[in-house]
Parts: structure tokens; C-alpha cells; sequence
């Protein structure tokens, strides 16, 4: 007797709702990671405030968050996936939300790490992991369907994700810190 196609939401009850969690999270994950490869662009590429932020917070860094937040937010509503969490009509505001509220939570993160006296590149758990995430969860709030659960869920998935992939980028150089 042949057996049905293998389905991982057949597998692992609520699995295909944590996908589209991701997916609606995309833009905030590919923004946050833009950033790092800002470093290879000399020349113009300026700190955002020195004083306030370090040397590793800069002008492009920042927009090159907006812009990989809206790119990844126009994909996503041509594709048309994403089990109806966001209204991606809507796609340039959610865009620049996602963007806006990833690259704002970072720096807001690395206002207070340094007024805490945290050097940068020094860890500080959890805040280094969901910063991004919570600013960005923050901001499209007025256009996402999310509940409670939604939100844990995309909290702890957020979490165990940025850590692998803040240590996969600094085995392959693209980072200077794993966190």
C-alpha cells in the first residue's frame, strides 16, 4: 500500500504555522544581517554617531537594513505565502517597518550597552539576539495578525536563530564577534 507524501505539518503538529512566522519575520532577519557586508564598502560608508554608538553603526549599514527589509517585503507580495499574517498590499509601509524597526532596535541595543558600560562585541544575552526583532515586531504590530503565542514563538525561534547564524558568520569572516 503506498503511503501519503511525507508533510512536515503531518509531522510536527503547528510546524507550518512556525514557517510562516519565519517567513513573515524574513524581512527583519535579512536586515539585520546587511549590515556586516557594509564593511567592505570604504569610503563613505560613516558612523551614525561615534559618540552614541561606536564606530560600527554607520549611515549605510543602517540603509542597507531599509532596503533589504523592503526588497524581501515586495518579494514576499509577489509570492503571496505567508498564511495571512500581514496585509502585503500594504507592502512599502510594512517594508520600511520591518526595516526601520530592525536597524532602530539594534542601535537602540547599542545605545544602552554602551551606556552600561558593555564594549562592543562583548555579548549581551538576550538583548543581542532580539533586538532587532522586538524593534521590528514593534513597529509592524499595527499590521500583523499575531497573537501571544505568535509572538513567543517568533521570539524563540528569533533567539536560537540569530545565535547560529552570528557564529556561522564569524567562522566565515563575515562578522568580527559571534555576537
Amino acid at each position: 500500500m503506498l503511503s501519503a507524501p511525507f508533510r512536515i505539518a503531518d509531522v510536527v503538529p503547528g510546524a507550518l504555522h512556525i514557517l510562516q512566522l519565519v517567513y513573515l519575520m524574513l524581512p527583519a532577519y535579512l536586515a539585520n544581517m546587511a549590515p556586516p557586508f557594509t564593511q567592505f564598502w570604504p569610503g563613505c560608508n560613516r558612523p551614525i554617531s561615534r559618540r552614541w554608538l561606536g564606530d560600527h553603526k554607520t549611515v549605510v549599514g543602517f540603509c542597507s537594513g531599509l532596503a533589504a527589509a523592503s526588497v524581501v517585503t515586495f518579494v514576499q507580495s509577489k509570492v503571496g505565502w505567508g498564511g495571512g499574517l500581514l496585509p502585503y498590499a500594504e507592502w512599502p509601509l510594512i517594508g520600511l517597518a520591518f526595516g526601520f524597526g530592525a536597524m532602530a532596535g539594534d542601535s537602540i541595543k547599542s545605545l544602552l550597552k554602551r551606556l552600561k558600560g558593555i564594549p562592543p562585541g562583548r555579548p549581551w544575552i538576550p538583548m543581542d539576539q532580539l533586538d532587532f526583532v522586538a524593534g521590528s515586531l514593534l513597529l509592524i504590530t499595527p499590521f500583523a495578525r499575531l497573537t501571544l503565542l505568535d509572538i513567543a514563538i517568533i521570539l524563540l525561534v528569533s533567539f536560537v536563530g540569530d545565535i547560529v547564524v552570528n557564529h556561522l558568520s564569524y567562522a566565515l569572516g563575515i562578522r568580527n564577534t559571534k555576537w
